[in-house]
């Protein structure tokens, strides 16, 4: 089985965010990540993850304004001091937390913006992060988001990240690929993990349609986490789904084979 980590904005929402960090740890994890940060001082996140033996392995640059509708900067024009601001606030909480990865959310484009516009801002906002994180050493994603929950969001599909990839032409640029996001969009996981595996930086799971945990919907989980093993596959994939019931509960799929859980099964210790 993979190594798993613990997506602390959408687990163990039981208790305020500081408290999941004991609560992921109480249930296994020896890792988490989260989507945002910011609203939390970088210390109290440092002394949580120390508390309780845990690494941050991935967040999300600042989207923007995300109550106003942003959902990432990188692709708006005339938004690139904001993007490149964000983008030293989230090198600032890597360092502190120990983080080795941070995705960037392409964003969602003004109707009025023009195309070619709209690419060339993303093309060289990548650009510079990619090289501003080399630096850190902290590699840089992207990840496609499906359409339905994020409608006009500029990046879709796996083929137009891994174009886009190509286009940057940074080594540190690499793709999250989101199972969840892209089953909705595309299907053919097995095929694309198999074929971008090389690409891939970072892998997060949900099963549709109702991006909970896996064994609820449509995806054949264990048959993935094979692919992933023969493969080679050694980085993390985080748990990034909503709990159908209480998350404790909702991880019994961690040990049972089938990626399923029978009812009553005792959720166990996922991965070190």
């Amino acid at each position: 089985m993979p190594r798993f980590c613990a997506n602390l904005s959408l687990l163990f929402t039981e208790v305020d965010f500081l408290d999941r960090f004991a609560a992921a740890a109480a249930a296994g994890f020896r890792a988490v990540e989260c989507q945002f940060p910011y609203a939390w001082p970088a210390e109290r996140i440092a002394a949580a993850l120390a508390a309780n033996g845990l690494q941050m392995i991935l967040h999300n640059l600042p989207p923007g304004e995300w109550e106003a509708g942003d959902r990432g900067l990188a692709c708006i024009p005339g938004r690139e001091a904001e993007f490149r601001a964000g983008l030293e606030t989230a090198i600032a909480y890597a360092r502190r937390l120990g983080c080795r990865r941070l995705n960037c959310l392409a964003g969602i484009p003004p109707a009025e913006a023009p195309a070619a516009a709209v690419h060339a801002t993303l093309v060289a906002n990548l650009r510079h992060a990619a090289a501003r994180l080399a630096r850190e050493g902290i590699r840089l994603l992207i990840e496609p988001l499906n359409d339905r929950d994020v409608p006009g969001f500029f990046l879709r599909r796996t083929a137009e990240a891994v174009r886009l990839i190509a286009e940057v032409g940074h080594p540190n640029l690499l793709l999250q690929y989101d199972v969840y996001h892209m089953q909705v969009m595309e299907g053919n996981l097995i095929r694309t993990l198999r074929a971008h595996l090389d690409r891939i930086g970072h892998i997060q799971i949900a099963d549709p349609p109702g991006r909970n945990e896996p064994g609820t919907g449509e995806v054949n989980f264990a048959n993935l986490f094979r692919v992933l093993d023969e493969a080679g596959y050694a980085g993390w994939v985080g748990c990034e789904y909503r709990p159908s019931r209480d998350t404790v509960s909702s991880l019994g799929w961690l040990r049972h084979p089938e990626g399923c859980p029978p009812a009553g099964h005792t959720p166990g210790i996922p991965g070190g």
